[in-house]
């Protein structure tokens, strides 16, 4: 069985700007965090997808503060960096052949923001044939307005996310769920 793939996206200080709003799971970063120290103890791959935007106004776009990693999730020297122009990390990059050279293994996809990137990425590798692996706890979402003029609060607005995700086009789950199975496959658990 191939190793799981951890896909972080969007961990670029430009997720900072106040332009976001307020925003749920404040330790979204730090369940980040985890999930990258346990890939990295296992030796298992890591793909970090930055978005390098081509509005040269935009906090994203590259030589900006903003398109630089959080520290606490930045990627590892030898690690690997996606950069994506639009909003899912499949499209207009080389993710899709990169995780066809290691046999189209699952994915566990976390990062930011869950009703943007995060959801593009995960739905498009639903598309692919991926299995995925969403953990709630390692994403969050902002405030949106929608049509109408009603304000949806964060917390809403990533419950309904997941909502729409789950099952068709990935298992939600928690951090702490993952770390487990983790734990069961290295002692050996299921064989």
């Amino acid at each position: 069985m191939a190793d799981d793939v951890l896909i972080v996206i969007d961990q670029q200080k430009a997720m900072r700007h106040p332009k976001w709003g307020p925003r749920n799971n404040p330790d979204a970063e730090a369940n980040i965090a985890r999930l990258l120290d346990d890939w990295r103890r296992r030796g298992e791959p890591i793909v970090h997808v930055k978005h390098d935007s081509t509005s040269p106004d935009s906090p994203f776009a590259p030589g900006q503060e903003g398109n630089d990693f959080l520290p606490l999730t930045a990627p590892l020297p030898g690690e690997t960096v996606v950069a994506k122009r639009v909003h899912s990390a499949f499209i207009g990059t080389d993710l899709t052949a990169r995780l066809e050279k290691m046999g189209r293994p699952p994915l566990v996809i976390c990062g930011v923001l869950l009703a943007n990137s995060v959801e593009a990425t995960v739905r498009v590798a639903a598309n692919l044939g991926f299995a995925v692996r969403l953990p709630a706890d390692a994403c969050w979402s902002c405030d949106k307005i929608d049509l109408t003029g009603r304000l949806w609060p964060a917390g809403d607005v990533h419950q309904l996310t997941l909502a729409l995700l789950a099952g068709e086009y990935a298992t939600i789950t928690r951090v702490d769920e993952i770390l487990a199975s983790a734990d069961g496959r290295r002692s050996g658990a299921g064989d």
